[in-house]
C-alpha cells in the first residue's frame, strides 16, 4: 500500500497510479453492489466486468511490489536492512485483510479466505529476500504466474479444511463462494514483476518534481491513502447507494 515519508520525498506519480488504480477498484465494487444488491442487469463477475476486476488488481497489486522496490532503496541508503518493518507492515494489511473476512462472515455473503490485502500483506513479508533483485524478481515473478494459471486451468477443488488450507496457492475450496479471492499463485508473481520494474527500470530514471500537476493531486492524495480508502470504500458506497433508494436488502 502506501509508503510513508514527507511529502516531499515521495513519488508522486506512483501515487497517482495507485490512486487510478483505487479509484478502478471502486468502479468495480458500484458494479458489483449494484449487481448484487440493487438486482440491475449487470453480470459483474463475468464478460467486461470480469476482466476489468482483474486489471484493477493487477494495476493494485503490481504497484505493491514497485513501492517496495522504493522502499527498499530508501532503507539501502540508511545502511539498514528491517526485515522487523516489512514483517509489520505485512501482519498489519494482512489484519486488514482478516478484518474484511470477518465482515463478510458477519454477513453471511461469502467467505474471503484469501483476498487482495491478504495478499499484498503476505507478499510484503514473503518479498524480503527478492527486495535487491532484478532479472531475478522477472524470471520468478513469470514462473509464479505460469504455475498459477496452470493450477487454475487444472480447476483443483479440495473439500473440508484441506481446501480451506491450500486456497492460498489456488485450489479452490468446495462449496465456498469468494466474493474476493487472490491466491499467492499466481498474484505473487505480479508482486515480483512490480519489484522487477522499480529496481530495473523506475529507480534509474530522472527525478521527478516533488509535487503532482494540480490535475493530478486528487488522484495523488487518493494514492497517498489508499489502505484507509480500500477498508472504507464499500461500506460508505453501499450506504449511500441504499439512502438513495438505489439498493435495498
Amino acid at each position: 500500500m502506501a509508503e510513508r515519508g514527507k511529502s516531499a520525498a515521495r513519488h508522486w506519480d506512483v501515487d497517482v497510479a495507485r490512486g487510478v488504480a483505487m479509484a478502478m477498484v471502486a468502479l468495480y465494487h458500484l458494479v458489483f453492489d449494484l449487481d448484487n444488491f440493487g438486482g440491475y442487469p449487470v453480470d459483474s463477475t463475468g464478460g467486461f466486468w470480469a476482466v476489468f476486476a482483474d486489471a484493477s488488481a493487477f494495476s493494485f497489486v503490481f504497484l505493491a511490489g514497485l513501492s517496495l522496490s522504493i522502499s527498499h532503496a530508501r532503507e539501502r541508503e540508511s545502511g539498514r536492512s528491517p526485515f522487523g518493518k516489512y514483517l509489520r507492515r505485512g501482519a498489519r494489511i494482512f489484519a486488514d485483510g482478516m478484518l474484511i473476512t470477518a465482515v463478510f462472515l458477519a454477513l453471511d455473503y461469502g467467505y474471503v479466505l484469501f483476498g487482495i490485502l491478504h495478499l499484498i500483506g503476505l507478499s510484503i513479508v514473503l518479498a524480503y529476500p527478492f527486495l535487491g533483485l532484478r532479472y531475478s524478481n522477472l524470471i520468478v515473478g513469470l514462473a509464479v504466474i505460469a504455475a498459477g494459471l496452470y493450477v487454475r486451468g487444472e480447476g483443483f477443488v479440495v473439500g473440508g479444511a484441506t481446501g480451506v488450507l491450500l486456497s492460498p496457492l489456488g485450489v479452490l475450496p468446495e462449496s465456498l463462494p469468494m466474493p474476493d479471492y487472490r491466491p499467492l499463485l499466481p498474484w505473487f508473481g505480479v508482486v515480483l514483476l512490480g519489484l522487477f520494474f522499480g529496481n530495473a527500470f523506475y529507480l534509474a530514471r530522472k527525478g521527478s518534481p516533488a509535487a503532482p500537476p494540480p490535475l493530478a493531486a486528487p488522484l495523488a492524495f487518493i494514492g497517498r491513502h489508499t489502505l484507509f480508502i480500500y477498508l472504507v470504500h464499500q461500506p460508505v458506497l453501499i450506504a449511500t447507494l441504499w439512502a438513495l433508494g438505489i439498493v435495498r436488502f
